[in-house]
Parts: C-alpha cells; sequence; structure tokens
C-alpha cells in the first residue's frame, strides 16, 4: 500500500502546471499571435480546472474556469490575443496559488475583481462585472444553429493506452448516458487481426447520439481528463432533423468487444494507437525516463554519504598503518566506490540555472508595466548546473539585484532616447563555471552608479570620513552596507536600502564574494562567484603548528618551496616573484597566532579567486583530502577566516580557510605595503 498523500501528489502537479502557464503567457507578450502558445496555455488551464474539481479545490476550480473560458475564445478565433489579456490573466495565475495555498480563505473580493479585469480584457477593455456574466460552462457562445440543438453526436477514440492509465471507456458511456438517452454504435474500422491484437490497448471507436438539453461544456467534462490525448468530436443534433416525439432507448453495447479490452497485462502497452508503434514505444520510455523524489531525501541521502566519506578516511589511515595487504586492498576498493557514490550524488543534487532564471521573466514583465520602462531579458549560459542548495538560497539575493538594475540603473525611454540610446533596456542573467565555483553575473546597460552620490550618500551616513581615500571598489562596495540607498525617494522597488544588504550577507553566507564593475553611462555588472556545491568538496589538507586546516582544492593553483634565506628576504615586504609576477602572502602561522618555531622549509600555497592571487605560508601540505563541510557554530559566525569544519580520519576537527576572506586579506595587506613604501 503507498503511503503518498494525493493531496500533496496535487500540489505538486499544480505548482508545474502554474509555471507551465506562467512560462506559455510571457512567451506570448512576444508573440500574441502564437497559435502553439495559446492552446499550451488553454491545455494547462484546462488540466488544472479538472485536477482541482477532483481533489475537492473547487473556489480553484471555479475560478480557473473563467480564465479557461477566455482562452478558449481566443484559440477559436472569437476575441484576439492582447497584453492586456495576458496580464489579467498572469495576475489570475498569482490568485490561484492563493487559492490552492489557503483553499479556506476569504478570496471572493479578490477573486471578483480579478475577473472584472479578466472579462475586460476579453471584451476589449469594457468594464463587465462579474455579476453580470452568467454563470456558463460553454467556452464559447453557443451558435444559432446549436441553440436549436436536440441533442448531440458525440464521436471518441481513446487512445491505444488508456485502460493502462486508468481510463475505461464504459465509465465514459456511463457518464453519457447520465446526460439523457442514448444510443450507442462502435466502431470497429481499427481493430488489427488477431495475431496483432494486443488485449491491453484499446482499438474501438464509439459514435453516441445523446438525446439532452446539457450544453457542449457539460458532455466535454465527460472527457476532461483524457480530452488532450483522445480524438473527440462534437456536433449538435438539430430539433428539424429528429423526428417528433421520438425517444431514443438507450442501447446496450455488445459486451464481447469491450470485455476484451480489460488490462490483462501492462509490460507491452503502447503510447500512442497502434498505426504507431515506434512513437509509442519512445513515449512510454520518456515517461519512465524521470522518478520525482521529495527534496528532503535527498538531502538525508547527502547526509549519509557525507558520514560514508568520514567512516571511508578513518578507514584508509588504518589501513595506511597496517602491514595486511587485504586490508589495504579493501580499503582501496571502498575508497573507490565511496568516491563514485559521492560524485553520483553530488550530480543527483545539480541543477541548471535555468530554473532560477526563467523565475525573473515575470518579474521583469511586471516590472515594466509598473515603471512604464521598455526592458529586454536575456539569459547566457542556463545550462550551467549549481547545487540545488545554492539555487534555492540565490533567489532572493538576484530579485534584489535584477531589481535594482531596473529601478536605479535602466533609465526611462526619453532619456535613454537623449543619450543615443535604444529605447529598451537590456538586463541581462548570464551564468559560468570556473574552477569549483559559478559566476552569476546581473549586467545592464543603463547610467551606471554614480560614485560622487555614492560618497556623499557614505560621508553622510558616517560609512567613511570625509575625503577618506578609497580604491574604486572600495566605494562601489558600499552600496551593500546596511540602510545604504542612494534613491532620492522610497518606491516600491527601492530606497529602504535594504536589498543589496541581503545580497552580501547571503553570499556571504555562502562563502562567495561579489565584483562589481560600472561605467557611467554604459551600465553596471555585478557578479556573484559562489561555490558549485555547499557539502561535500575536494580539498588539500595542510598544517600550521599543531592544527590541521583544509584548503579548497578548486582555489589552489600551485605549491612552492619557501626557504629560510627567500623568508629571510622577503620579511618586511611578503612578496613573492612568480614567473616576473609580484603575488602577495600571508603567513598563516602569524594570522592564527602560532608561537611556535616554524618548520625550517615552509611551504607556499597559490590560492586565487578570479584574476587576484595570494599565496598561503603553512609549515606542511599533508594532501588532498575529500572534505565533508560542517557549518560553525552561532558562537563563530562572525569569525570571517574559516567557512566552516570538517571531521579527519582520527577523530580530530580541521577548519576550512575561507578563500574569499584570505584574498581579501591579502589584497588588504599590499595595498598597505604599496602605500607606506
Amino acid at each position: 500500500m503507498s503511503g503518498t498523500d494525493p493531496i500533496a501528489v496535487f500540489l505538486t502537479e499544480a505548482a508545474e502546471l502554474l509555471e507551465q502557464i506562467e512560462i506559455g503567457l510571457l512567451d506570448l507578450t512576444h508573440r500574441l499571435d502564437d497559435k502553439e502558445q495559446i492552446d499550451a496555455v488553454f491545455r494547462g488551464l484546462h488540466t488544472l480546472k479538472g485536477s482541482g474539481a477532483m481533489f475537492g479545490f473547487d473556489a480553484l476550480a471555479a475560478f480557473t474556469h473563467h480564465c479557461e473560458t477566455a482562452f478558449d475564445r481566443v484559440r477559436k478565433g472569437d476575441v484576439p490575443a492582447s497584453q492586456e489579456l495576458v496580464a489579467a490573466v498572469l495576475a489570475a495565475q498569482d490568485h490561484m496559488r492563493a487559492l490552492i495555498e489557503t483553499p479556506l480563505g476569504e478570496h471572493d473580493d479578490k477573486s471578483s475583481a480579478l475577473l472584472d479585469a479578466l472579462h475586460a480584457a476579453v471584451n476589449g477593455g469594457a468594464q463587465v462585472s462579474t455579476s453580470a456574466v452568467p454563470e456558463t460552462k460553454s467556452a464559447a457562445a453557443p451558435t444559432k444553429r446549436e441553440e436549436d440543438r436536440a441533442g448531440w453526436i458525440v464521436r471518441f477514440r481513446l487512445p491505444a493506452n488508456a485502460m493502462a492509465n486508468g481510463t475505461n471507456p464504459l465509465g465514459l458511456l456511463d457518464e453519457l448516458r447520465d446526460l439523457g438517452a442514448c444510443r450507442v454504435t462502435v466502431d470497429k474500422s481499427k481493430l488489427p487481426p488477431l495475431e496483432a491484437l494486443n488485449p491491453s490497448d484499446i482499438h474501438l471507436g464509439w459514435t453516441v447520439e445523446v438525446m439532452t438539453d446539457a450544453d457542449r461544456a457539460a458532455v466535454e467534462d465527460v472527457f476532461i481528463f483524457v480530452m488532450d490525448d483522445m480524438e473527440l468530436s462534437i456536433e449538435p443534433i438539430l430539433r428539424a432533423a429528429a423526428p417528433a416525439a421520438q425517444v431514443i432507448e438507450p442501447t446496450v453495447m455488445p459486451p464481447a468487444p469491450v470485455a476484451e479490452v480489460a488490462p490483462a497485462r501492462q509490460p507491452s502497452v503502447a503510447a500512442a494507437p497502434v498505426s504507431q508503434p515506434a512513437a509509442a514505444e519512445q513515449k512510454q520510455a520518456k515517461a519512465s525516463e524521470n522518478v520525482r523524489v521529495p527534496a528532503e531525501r535527498l538531502d538525508e541521502l547527502m547526509d549519509r554519504v557525507g558520514e560514508l566519506v568520514i567512516a571511508q578516511s578513518r578507514l584508509s589511515q588504518l589501513a595506511d598503518a597496517s602491514i595486511e595487504i587485504q586490508l589495504r586492498a579493501v580499503s582501496e576498493d571502498i575508497e573507490r566506490l565511496s568516491g563514485e557514490l559521492r560524485d553520483t550524488m553530488m550530480v543527483l543534487r545539480m541543477m541548471p540555472v535555468a530554473s532560477l532564471f526563467g523565475r525573473f521573466r515575470r518579474l521583469v514583465h511586471d516590472l515594466s508595466r509598473e515603471t512604464g520602462k521598455v526592458i529586454e531579458l536575456e539569459t547566457e549560459g542556463e545550462t550551467t548546473e549549481v547545487d540545488k542548495t545554492v539555487i534555492d538560497r540565490l533567489a532572493d539575493p538576484l530579485v534584489h539585484l535584477v531589481r535594482n538594475s531596473i529601478d536605479h540603473g535602466l533609465e526611462t525611454p526619453d532619456e535613454r532616447r537623449a543619450a543615443g540610446k535604444p529605447e529598451a533596456g537590456r538586463v541581462l542573467l548570464s551564468a559560468r563555471q570556473s574552477g569549483g565555483e559559478v559566476i552569476i553575473t546581473v549586467k545592464d546597460d543603463g547610467r551606471g552608479i554614480n560614485r560622487e552620490r555614492v560618497r556623499a550618500k557614505a560621508e553622510a551616513s558616517g560609512l567613511i570620513q570625509p575625503g577618506a581615500a578609497l580604491t574604486d571598489q572600495e566605494l562601489l562596495q558600499l552600496i551593500f552596507q546596511p540602510g545604504f540607498s542612494t534613491a532620492q525617494q522610497i518606491t516600491n522597488l527601492s530606497g529602504r536600502g535594504v536589498g543589496m544588504d541581503v545580497v552580501k550577507k547571503t553570499v556571504e553566507a555562502l562563502r562567495g564574494a561579489i565584483e562589481v564593475i560600472s561605467t557611467p553611462g554604459n551600465g553596471s555588472e555585478i557578479s556573484l562567484r559562489i561555490p558549485l556545491t555547499l557539502a561535500i568538496i575536494d580539498g588539500l589538507l595542510v598544517r600550521v603548528g599543531t592544527g590541521a586546516y583544509v584548503i579548497p582544492l578548486s582555489a589552489v593553483e600551485e605549491c612552492l618551496e619557501l626557504s629560510p634565506e627567500d623568508d629571510m628576504r622577503s620579511r618586511g615586504r611578503s612578496f613573492i616573484s612568480l614567473r616576473d609576477n609580484l603575488v602577495p602572502f600571508i603567513r598563516l602561522r602569524e594570522l592564527f597566532f602560532t608561537r611556535t618555531q616554524p618548520d625550517p622549509f615552509q611551504k607556499i600555497v597559490v590560492i586565487s579567486t578570479g584574476a587576484e592571487r595570494v599565496g598561503l605560508v603553512v609549515d606542511q601540505i599533508i594532501g588532498d583530502h575529500q572534505t565533508v563541510i560542517k557549518s560553525l557554530s552561532k558562537l563563530h559566525h562572525d569569525v570571517a577566516t574559516f567557512s566552516g569544519a570538517t571531521i579527519l580520519g582520527d577523530g580530530n576537527v580541521a577548519l576550512i580557510l575561507d578563500v574569499a576572506h584570505l584574498v581579501a586579506a591579502g589584497q588588504q595587506q599590499e595595498a598597505q605595503l604599496r602605500a607606506a613604501g
């Protein structure tokens, strides 16, 4: 017996449907005549309405019905698609989420306001009250021919695998009989020869004459859950064509053909009509490729893999100290298998940033209408993969960056024309992988950052002394200070000085760094350098004094010997010459206040973040180490030198160095030495 909650399944599928509907609507804003997108939005609304009704979300089904009706009219060419209609359905889609999240809440006023806007958009701007709109289930106004009907002729053919998917044609026929008296005829034209017959497939079609006063929508609702995959035609029976006083009694369909359709076995079920077996097999194989797994289970599995890596590290240490050949062989096998399992687990947690970037199309669409600016959103590197935890935590910072670019960066159309720029402002979201990091960039072609205004605001706020000497990067980094804003007035978008502070705190919590480039008049570029994963990394294990430390291997460029002579020559300078380039280095022994005597032959580990390089002086390089990252306690959250800790094979704890912080410290040390020299 399955323990899956059907409501939880519906909520997951509803979220996917709403996302598909939003994507289709946003695509329509660029191509209002795209019939394929119109059909896709209609199908999404139709499926959401049917599923909501089936699972008891009646308010959702009733509200979604109006949106479905509007798009059905567009689909049939009764009304044209318009930007106003798309905006109205986008707003309605947000309300659908609220109806799903709080089905028992008070939504009547909001629903009425949204439906008024929807009807106004459908009727070309004429405001129509929902109270004046009859609650009809017809997708379009009935024609004169349909008003004179005595019933309907329904012809339908189900997909071959309908029985395997839980659809019984007898149930559909019973629902049609509930509408009125029926005459049922079986279509055997596509019945294959006996030797080619698959008893689990449906090869029959049906023609049903149903005498009823019900409208077309009532007949369509019988097939609501299979309509997208089936063949269906519904034609009215005119009263003139129906004999007077004739009552068509229900005719029982011969049971033999239907009885043979009962599902006897499922392995050979096709996913399309018999005439297309290759396409059926391909469709069925594709449907079985993906398995939906809750994110919590992946997190739990990741914890178990982390514990396995730590246990494997202990086993390797014991095997290295042993002379048992068999123990060493088993240890090597366990190390190989745990490494493969770790790599597989990391791949499972990786997601393309397209799932993150896709959210901003709606944001840009809404901000464009709110600000009156013409905005083009472009994306690059959407296939770049990042740990799902990183993607979840980057959503809010990127929202603030995009909003900031649109409000502060991009000019109005009049200002852009006066500056000789295209009327449409451009916002670029890009992602690329660099070593063990992913670099996500938000770039615009707006007015750029006003450095004079930033300095004046910083001096007025007491962040810097008047006339203080700052590098360009230090000045630009001031925009990330809490409460800092150069906006002249507070708006719905900005002015409170909160957003950029959130960006900085989130990126630092992810052990990342922020780089800002801005050219006056040509726009700004803000890059976030974020680790690919927050769970397990490859590290370089080093010793400083009696303590062990881990340097992320993705940041290590090379290792050098620091002889006593070179050490003495560099005293007071802390620079090494590396292929005709001066690289500053930091003595970790002095940084960690280790008072023991240094080793006679120390090592320099050169690390980098982008184009910046810094050397770290250590006493010994122990070797590579699979590092399971453990967060520091709340008491140590302000210790910037370390980003976390890990457990070694002998049970001791090694701290993980924060590469970005150390590089920044090296740059500051370099600037101080140059200023003094």
